[in-house]
């Protein structure tokens, strides 16, 4: 077994080499002068069950480059199986033709994934769980809720807490967490002139003296989140705290949400720290290292990963 990383978040490939107790295998990833990916594994891999650990967030590009390369080379080099572990897989919000000539890129890129030599895909809560049957190749969608959960129970009093999805496609998403704490569910309802911006329009629940706890898989903008804070605010809520698992907080995100009426943003570490986020005030990050591990080892030795979520 060998764990192989890319540029994108060296830090948790780290993170999971530490809980697995095996080392990264030496290779280098760099460019060329014309930005051209280069991967040389300076390490035997022939009949080796290999674990590539890319996310492909900013540059997205670029490290979905790196991972198809990687797996190219660890193809080359006959590594025995090759699964591709995405804590963030990029482009799944392109997962369907909202317009005329428009592409379906979620699939165009499981494609490439598939072509260039994976045989498995592990990753971590898909914007849209239909996701799953673009590949070809199995495919283990992790869910964070249960180390969100665990979060919750430990800083929150559950008697006066409350549950909000920003809105209504992330409902089950938010009711799963609900569930689990056993609190009731609110429902933001929104509309969106264009891409990127978004407009509250109501409060679905009865939100007054709570604290409300937003649960949404990514924040980008950060748009939704201020709005919806700001809403329920006005509709009498006691503060406003958000889970989201994948802080993809692009440019000036990490600066309205740190001077914006959220008490904290919590995400997890599946996109790579930025000295933005850093600085933010009310932003704070959750260790997924032992979930993915977890679910590493056990397809490793050929057990069950959905019994991580019984």
């Amino acid at each position: 077994m060998k764990l192989v990383t890319g540029n994108s978040n060296r830090a948790l490939a780290q993170a999971i080499a530490s809980y697995i107790e095996l080392p990264l295998t030496d290779c280098t990833v760099k460019r060329f002068a014309d930005k051209e990916v280069y991967v040389e594994v300076h390490e035997n891999v022939r009949g080796e069950d290999v674990f590539i650990l890319q996310s492909t967030s900013f540059p997205a590009n670029d490290n979905l480059m790196e991972l198809l390369i990687l797996s190219d080379a660890l193809r080359r080099s006959s590594a025995r199986r090759i699964t591709a572990v995405v804590p963030y897989f990029g482009y799944a919000r392109q997962d369907r033709r909202a317009a005329g000539r428009t592409p379906i890129s979620a699939k165009l890129v499981a494609n490439l994934i598939a072509e260039a030599g994976v045989n498995r895909v592990i990753t971590l809560d898909l914007h849209a769980a239909q996701i799953q049957g673009f590949f070809d190749i199995p495919t283990d969608n992790l869910y964070a809720a249960p180390i969100i959960t665990r979060d919750i129970l430990d800083n929150y009093k559950l008697e006066n807490t409350m549950i909000v999805s920003p809105d209504v496609g992330g409902v089950a998403r938010a009711r799963a967490v609900a569930q689990r704490i056993g609190t009731d569910l609110a429902i933001v309802d929104k509309r969106r002139p264009k891409a990127g911006v978004s407009e509250v329009m109501n409060i679905i629940g009865d939100v007054r003296g709570q604290a409300c706890i937003l649960i949404d898989d990514i924040v980008d903008s950060g748009g939704t989140l201020v709005n919806a804070a700001e809403a329920l605010l006005k509709a009498g809520a006691k503060e406003v705290s958000a889970y989201i698992t994948h802080g993809v907080l692009s440019e000036g995100a990490s600066e309205r949400i740190g001077t914006s009426m959220l008490k904290e943003l919590v995400v997890t570490d599946s996109i790579e720290e930025t000295e933005a986020q850093r600085q933010a005030g009310n932003i704070r990050r959750l260790a997924i290292a032992p979930l993915i591990g977890e679910a590493i080892a056990r397809t490793a030795s050929e057990q069950s990963v959905s019994s991580l979520f019984d």
